[in-house]
């Protein structure tokens, strides 16, 4: 496996600060956010992020994605867009950034499950995500769709019924391990069994549901899901380890860390020493 970090992990840092700081831990890539986001008045993970690099006019800056990239010795092991399905404009903008950067694959973001029939959204987007995957084999990259709560593919078995039948040289899946937590959680092993060839990426972060102290009419307790560090949350990351190498799995494996309790650059470290240590773990370790 490789490690890499997303740049939506990294607000506070500008581009070369992120390339420089990574590089310098040990980490193998990076993932570039990409997205026209708002701005704030202090730098946070979705507004205001310094390492983020915008769309508009995304081939303008390139070359310096390329070089930023290039001199901290890293490689890119994909791009983080937002671009949705639906915005084929957009799509295209971001399949040839892929091409012109040799990041070899990109995030096309799924429509939300509550905004029509299921079955005539999943349809649609069959559709849409057959001529992004035939634009990405031209271009010789791969589409990536995100098992991510609040879209129509929260789960594997979701993601398939979005993907089958479709070349997966072109078109993958980005498991996540935190979002499974909010929605679509199934068995890893039977996931990743289900994804087969399609699984593409991987992105470990956490996650803890707590009560928000809020009881409904009829005293049923409300929760609400927050992102938790990789050893505080409810999955269990050392069983994920397990089961990508059970699975055969040795792609990249991104962090996203959106927790604050530790300074920035003390949770990357830490999250590396523990990709490392589960990565090297006997494999009849319990």
């Amino acid at each position: 496996m490789r490690f890499s970090v997303f740049t939506a992990s990294t607000p506070d840092w500008t581009p070369e600060e992120a390339a420089h700081n990574i590089a310098a831990q040990g980490w193998d890539g990076i993932e570039w956010r990409i997205t026209d986001q708002q701005e704030a008045a202090s730098p946070g993970f979705w507004a205001g992020n310094r390492s983020t690099w915008p769309l508009t006019g995304l081939e303008d800056s390139l070359s310096d994605i390329a070089r930023i990239t290039a001199e901290s010795g890293l490689a890119i092991s994909g791009l983080g867009g937002y671009a949705q399905s639906s915005n084929a404009v957009d799509v295209e903008r971001m399949l040839r950034a892929t091409a012109a950067l040799g990041a070899g694959q990109v995030r096309v973001t799924m429509p939300s499950n509550d905004v029509a029939d299921y079955r005539a959204v999943a349809d649609r987007t069959r559709a849409e995500l057959a001529d992004h995957t035939a634009l990405a084999a031209e271009l010789g990259v791969k589409v990536l769709i995100e098992l991510h709560h609040q879209t129509i593919t929260p789960s594997a078995s979701a993601a398939m019924r979005i993907i089958d039948g479709f070349d997966p040289e072109h078109i993958g899946v980005i498991h996540d391990l935190g979002n499974l937590i909010i929605e679509g959680n199934e068995l890893t092993r039977a996931a990743l069994s289900i994804l087969g060839d399609h699984l593409a990426h991987v992105h470990v972060k956490n996650a803890v549901w707590k009560p928000t102290g809020e009881v409904g009419p009829h005293g049923d307790v409300r929760w609400a899901a927050e992102w938790a560090s990789l050893r505080g949350g409810q999955a269990s990351v050392p069983d994920y380890f397990r089961a990508l190498r059970e699975f055969g799995y040795d792609g990249w494996v991104t962090l996203e860390d959106f927790t604050t309790d530790l300074p920035l650059a003390d949770r990357l470290r830490d999250s590396l020493a523990l990709f490392h240590a589960l990565c090297d773990e006997p494999a009849d370790a319990v």
